[in-house]
């Protein structure tokens, strides 16, 4: 068996724990090591849509009706209280209307920064510590020692990138219970444990996007509007497109332009203007960028707030490649500097700075260059 969660950075003795349950063998396993911890715990499934057939079907994704009922075997097995929490009107308006404005100004999100920032870990949170639990526990794969944030154990399954966003204070309200095993351990240890989902498949792509097409999701909600894609090095319009939304930086496939480059090599989209309408393809080098700079960061490590520039490391979208850099905060923004040209930076991605295995802090990335 798997060693049992041991909370740190909290009062030691009996703690009154919400443990946030998607329906997957993640939270399911979570949430039964810190009751087998001998802690008072609650299990809760968020319902995230008033309408569970309008995101993804299947047992892939965290908002479907065969979630919410393996989230209730699971909690059955388990032995604790379950209750569903309807989140659907917070999480579209958080989530989801913020994905699709992001995409129409030109930028990048990533959901999942989006979803724990403004739902697992402040409404839900919120909500559990005016109910007298003393800390809310989730499946991520990332581990919490003495207050720090650091990877985890299975580099494949860390998620620790998308927990970035976190305050101290939420980190001091919070347990993720799998950080120090590996996905094949937590899933042996599931089917010890008798819970049905031990074999249940990940989720992959974006929850709430049904079919995964986030072209087509954008569509339906931003229009079409026909705009040029033009060539950045001779200016030249080289072909069309029906929203700019539908492009993200560094995006080589579904180009769709009318003649090659002159010589012969991909293009790659280099900039989204939403304004024009315009999407600007170029050669790969084009998109090499040392320098980055961040709005709204968060301040979550070990370290002072950097005033000064740190030496650190930073990774720039989810299980994306780690930068060595120098970081520094100056007036409300982040401002890394890279030591090596990075490529495919993306405006609204998170950039996730860390010494060693443990995160320093993030912030939401304004432009790269």
């Amino acid at each position: 068996m798997a060693p049992t969660a041991k909370p740190t950075g909290k009062p030691t003795g009996r703690l009154r724990v919400l443990a946030a349950m998607s329906g997957g063998v993640d939270s399911a396993v979570a949430a039964a090591r810190i009751a087998e911890a001998g802690h008072d715990v609650t299990g809760v499934h968020l319902a995230l849509s008033s309408n569970p057939q309008s995101y993804r079907t299947g047992a892939r994704g965290c908002c479907t009706l065969e979630d919410a009922r393996d989230a209730r075997r699971a909690a059955d097995v388990i032995g604790i209280p379950f209750y569903v929490w309807d989140m659907a009107e917070r999480f579209h308006r958080d989530v989801v209307e913020d994905f699709v404005g992001e995409y129409a100004a030109g930028r990048t999100p990533n959901p999942c920064l989006r979803c724990n920032e403004k739902i697992k870990f402040e409404a839900v949170l919120d909500r559990a510590l005016a109910l007298g639990f003393d800390a809310v526990a989730t499946g991520h794969h990332a581990r919490l020692e003495d207050g720090v944030l650091r990877r985890s154990v299975d580099d494949a399954k860390d998620q620790s990138y998308v927990l970035g966003v976190l305050t101290r204070e939420q980190l001091a309200h919070a347990i993720f219970p799998l950080g120090g095993s590996t996905k094949a351990e937590v899933r042996e240890e599931a089917a010890r444990r008798g819970l049905t989902v031990a074999d249940k498949p990940d989720s992959h792509d974006i929850c709430f996007i049904a079919d995964g097409d986030t072209r087509a999701f954008l569509a339906e909600r931003l229009g079409g509007a026909e705009g040029p894609i033009v060539d950045a090095l001779t200016g030249q319009v080289v072909g069309s497109h029906q929203g700019a939304y539908g492009f993200t930086i560094g995006q080589r496939k579904g180009l769709r332009v009318d003649r090659p480059a002159a010589d012969g090599r991909p293009r790659y989209v280099l900039s989204i203007e939403p304004v024009s309408n315009t999407v600007t393809v170029g050669p790969r080098s084009s998109l090499e960028v040392r320098a980055v700079v961040g709005e709204r960061p968060v301040w979550n490590g070990p370290l002072p707030e950097p005033y000064e520039p740190i030496t650190c490391t930073v990774q720039l979208r989810a299980h994306g490649e780690v930068y060595g850099c120098r970081a520094q905060l100056s007036g409300g923004e982040l401002h890394i500097a890279l030591d090596q040209p990075a490529t495919g930076v993306a405006a609204g991605q998170g950039a996730v700075l860390y010494d060693g295995d443990a995160v320093l802090g993030s912030a939401t990335i304004a432009s790269a260059g």
